[in-house]
Parts: C-alpha cells; structure tokens; sequence
C-alpha cells in the first residue's frame, strides 16, 4: 500500500460544516484562515461595510456582509471578507455570486486573492471584484466584462460607483483610507 498523498484527499462541504475554527474549502482542499485578521484589516472592512450599508437604506433586497460562507458547489466554500448580495434567499450561506466582493490582503491571504480566488470569482460572474492592499493604501476595482475582469483602476482617494449592482452603490476610497495616512 503506497502513502497518502495530498490530492487522494478531497473534502466536500458536508465535511466543511462539521469543522471548528475558520476554513475555506477550494476544489476539495482544506484551506486555514488563522490567525484572526489584524486590526487595519478589520477597520478598514469595517469602513467598506459601513458605507455601503447606508446606501442600502431604500433597498430592501440587497445587504451588505462581511465574512460569509459563499457555497460555490460541494467542493468551494469560499469566505470573503466582504459582499454585496441582492435576492438571496439562504440563511446558512450564499448560494449565488454576489454582485461586489472586497478581499482584503494579508501575506497569509495574497496569493490565494490574487490568484485562486480571483480565477473563481470571475467564474461564478461576479459583476465586482475589490481587492484592497492594506500597506499601499491601494484597492483594485475589476468588472466583470461579459467573460474576464476588466480593471477598472487603483483607487486611493477616489470614489467609484457600481452601476451596475441591483441597488446602485458607491465606495469613497478617501474615506476608507483617511485613519491610516
């Protein structure tokens, strides 16, 4: 009997909901998600979540959230740290792709945002796609152009506005950054 080798081992999500601690699930790979996000990351995806969430004042079928599981199939089980769902209808997790994802980068996380998970989001057509570098002050705005992400630019001081989401929403890029200039 020959050894286990890492690809003879794929998790599916029923595995997934039984496991403690924080976890993303790619292509069947348990991937960890420790330790906790540092507190620049944490404030400045609260500064995201509290602008986009006074938008939504008038907007009864979209909400914002940080941290949710997005259920891709059985085998992706994505968390993002931040989303713009509309018309979602389950409670445990997401079920179809959001209309805005921000990832938020660490050096545990870059890679796999950059990369695996950009690959992913552009898949399942996720209309925006944010990735925010929190050492450079820099968030990377891509849209979804029928197929692939078209970068729409790095913004810093800069508002941009997603016109194309259900309920029509914008972020100040000058505000989410101001605490840490």
């Amino acid at each position: 009997m020959g050894a286990l080798k890492i690809e003879d081992v794929s998790y599916t999500y029923d595995d997934y909901k039984l496991w403690e601690g924080n976890w993303e699930l790619i292509n069947g790979i348990a991937i960890a998600m420790s330790p906790a996000p540092m507190r620049k990351h944490q404030s400045l995806a609260s500064g995201i979540i509290a602008q986009i969430y006074e938008q939504l004042n008038d907007c009864e079928i979209c909400e914002v959230l940080g941290e949710v599981d997005y259920k891709i199939d059985d085998n992706t089980v994505l968390r993002p740290d931040i989303v713009l769902t509309c018309n979602e209808q389950n409670d445990t997790y997401l079920t179809k792709a959001p209309e805005i994802i921000v990832e938020i980068l660490s050096k545990s996380t870059a890679k796999r945002d950059e990369h695996y998970k950009f690959n992913i989001y552009e898949a399942e057509k996720v209309k925006y796609y944010i990735i925010v570098n929190p050492d450079d002050l820099i968030a990377k705005v891509y849209k979804l152009d029928v197929k692939t992400y078209d970068k729409q630019g790095d913004f810093s001081t800069e508002t941009y506005d997603f016109n194309e989401t259900t309920c029509k929403v914008s972020i100040d890029f000058k505000r989410v950054f101001k605490r840490f200039r």
